[in-house]
């Protein structure tokens, strides 16, 4: 961040440099290349000391010294030059426009004060500028800024909140593995720094498997989701819960030691009991242990202990019930797929009405005898109408198939009345002439590459062809402001794909399973959608399979959590290896797995099924339920229930079990698809 500062602050002395070297004849040259060289070693000292410096605990200081001396050292050259219409009067707006796309609004509110008055002081100390050139340079370049702060604000939001997606699990809403893991070195590390103890909690559900086997896992879904929502209202707002897989949770308790620990347990072991009966574990930093590692083992072990110690019961018919109907569990937050592309096509609207209504004030107050002024007034008026039809339409836009094509006519309508309106007010060196290059730094931050550089090569091309055909008081005046335009639209584009690199990252995050790598619940929905969608259009069958590991609550009993990780792994990348890669594979949670494989009409249904538990039955036996689209279901809520009937189904025929009495979902009935060997230890 540093470093890239220092890239930014050194472009604006740059282009003076260019420019001076260009002009040695002209006045003040000695002392304005000192300027510029002062403030190029400025920037290459921050170059080479960045790493240093984001350390220091004079950071701040240090920042806000440097743009002091950008802003004073810019302002300078400005009035040397012959004030703010000259080809250095635009030194100061940039460095604001070059701030606004990576700075937060706190932090720019005071950059922007600072600018505000270093450029009108330019105006005030320098040559004359054209009727209305300073305000319309002043809330032109203003709401740029503005709708770049607030385009990257929207950035960042998104981010945090697809973070915060990454680490909850969809179920429950309560932090998935992933998320866990890093609060609990969090709450770890800042005990270490003030001394205060932190107790990590493990608890496992018992019998849990039984909800599943008598009511299915609908039920046991929802028993889960209730547990979330009671843990979370039962311990305080600071402390982390996690639900690491399947039945097992936790808990991070902040500045808590043994005894109060074993009170809280006490606490959540009566509150679950009547619903959810569970077995709890715990150990204390720094008396039990130093670091995560060493916590949880000892954690783990002594939830094992706890286990064998009690008779344990399963939940009962009533206290499932009961939780079902207590259901509290958190909807997580979730993120629109156009949220960003509804806010780029809605700035674009904004900056077109900003545009139009810089026109229409300078025509107000300063062109009231102005030759063209009816024509730059239509066009405005023109500019107007199609900003707002844009803004209300963004939401539709953004998703409408020739959404592209319509910003795309959107965008050169734009660029071509700025235009005509630039050429009718004189050239770009006129008060209006701005206007043909405010869009750029929006149009780098908010486009695909692809998309930007043409739109921004057609722009400069109109931009310099005004300057030749009408005329612009200096060539140097076109270069300084063209370049250091695209300058800013550099760095705004490098900001925007910097962003979008984080949000693909944390989109990817928040669909995967953190233990397997397949898809999560939530992903895998997704995926459901448009796969189903896609058959469906290409008139191919498609099979949904449930899969749920057989005795796989023993292994963990038996072997701890570690070995039963293992081998969820293990199933995921068998799975995965055997299906085409198109189709699609999820880990629901716990040892219950799912997956959406197309051309797969009902009569291969039960070969793929037994395809899949004969790769398994290496290691593990499994229990497969299959449903057909659009014969037993046509979403996925109900081909999971049909899958899950058969499944269970299919479980109490083999064990040799009165079946279980649940409706069988309509539709057409699958052959049986039969269980594996039993575990293999």
């Amino acid at each position: 961040m540093i470093r890239a500062g220092a890239v930014r602050a050194a472009v604006g002395p740059g282009l003076a440099v260019i420019y001076l070297l260009g002009t040695p004849a002209e006045p003040h040259r000695p002392v304005m290349l000192a300027i510029a060289g002062v403030l190029l070693a400025g920037a290459g000292v921050g170059w080479w000391t960045a790493a240093a410096l984001a350390r220091s605990r004079w950071r701040v200081l240090v920042q806000v010294a440097s743009m002091v001396i950008t802003v004073g050292g810019s302002a300078a050259l400005g009035i040397l030059d012959g004030g703010v219409a000259g080809p250095l009067g635009a030194l100061v707006p940039m460095w604001l426009l070059f701030l606004a796309s990576v700075v937060p609004p706190r932090v720019f509110a005071g950059a922007a004060a600072l600018g505000l008055a270093a450029y009108w002081t330019v105006v005030a100390a320098g040559g004359p500028a054209p009727a209305g050139y300073p305000l319309v340079y002043t809330l032109g370049c203003g709401g740029v800024a503005y709708l770049c702060l607030r385009y990257s604000g929207a950035l960042v939001s998104l981010r945090h909140r697809l973070a915060d997606i990454s680490r909850t699990d969809p179920l429950t809403g309560c932090l998935n593995r992933r998320g866990f893991s890093e609060r609990l070195d969090q709450e770890l590390a800042e005990a270490a720094r003030t001394g205060d103890a932190v107790t990590l909690v493990l608890l496992d559900l018992d019998r849990f498997k039984e909800v599943n086997d008598s009511w299915g896992h609908r039920a046991g879904d929802d028993l889960l989701a209730w547990i979330g929502g009671t843990l979370r209202d039962e311990l305080r707002v600071h402390d982390a819960i996690g639900r690491l897989g399947g039945d097992e949770f936790a808990a991070v308790l902040a500045d808590t030691a043994g005894e109060g620990a074993e009170v809280v347990v006490d606490r959540l072991r009566a509150r679950l009991g009547p619903g959810a009966p569970a077995s709890f574990g715990f150990a204390v930093y720094p008396a039990d242990a130093q670091t995560a590692e060493e916590l949880t083992p000892l954690a783990d072990e002594r939830l094992y202990a706890d286990k064998v110690s009690h008779d344990r019961q399963p939940p009962t018919g009533d206290g499932v019930a009961a939780a079902r109907k207590k259901l509290v569990a958190d909807s997580p937050a979730v993120v629109s797929h156009g949220e960003r592309r509804r806010h780029a096509i809605a700035d674009a609207g904004w900056i077109s009405l900003a545009q139009t209504t810089i026109g229409f004030t300078y025509l107000l107050l300063f062109a009231t005898g102005h030759p063209f002024r009816t024509e730059i007034a239509v066009l405005c008026l023109w500019g107007t109408v199609l900003a707002v039809a844009v803004l209300l339409g963004a939401g539709r836009l953004s998703r409408a198939p020739a959404r592209r094509w319509l910003m795309m006519a959107f965008t050169v309508s734009q660029f071509l009345s700025s235009m005509l309106i630039a050429a009718l007010d004189g050239g770009v060196g006129s008060a209006l002439g701005l206007g043909m290059l405010l869009s750029l730094p929006l149009i780098t931050l908010g486009m695909p590459v692809r998309t930007a550089v043409p739109i921004v090569a057609g722009a400069s091309a109109l931009y310099i062809g005004v300057a030749v055909t009408v005329g612009v008081s200096s060539a140097w005046y076109v270069v300084t402001h063209l370049l250091g335009m695209l300058a800013v639209g550099v760095a705004c584009a490098t900001q925007g794909r910097t962003a979008a690199r984080q949000r693909s990252l944390l989109t990817r995050m928040s669909k995967d399973d953190p233990l397997t790598g397949v898809l999560n619940r939530r992903g895998f929905t997704e995926r459901f959608i448009a796969e189903a969608a896609h058959a469906r259009r290409t008139r191919r069958p498609a099979t949904l399979f449930l899969l749920d590991l057989d005795d796989f609550k023993q292994l963990n009993d038996r072997h701890g959590h570690a070995a039963g990780d293992e081998l969820l792994r293990w199933v995921a990348s068998t799975m995965t290896g055997r299906l085409h890669p198109h189709d699609v594979v999820g880990r629901l949670g716990g040892d219950e797995f799912v997956a959406f494989v197309g051309n797969c009409p009902p009569d291969e249904a039960t070969a793929t099924a037994e395809h899949l538990r004969t790769a398994l039955a290496e290691r593990t036996p499994a229990s497969i339920g299959a449903a057909v689209l659009d014969i037993d279901g046509e979403d996925f809520d109900t081909l999971y229930t049909a899958a899950d009937a058969r499944l269970y189904a299919e479980k109490a025929h083999h064990r040799g079990e009165e079946h279980v009495d649940r409706a069988h979902p309509p539709g057409r009935h699958l052959p049986q698809l039969t269980r594996g060997r039993p575990f293999a230890e």
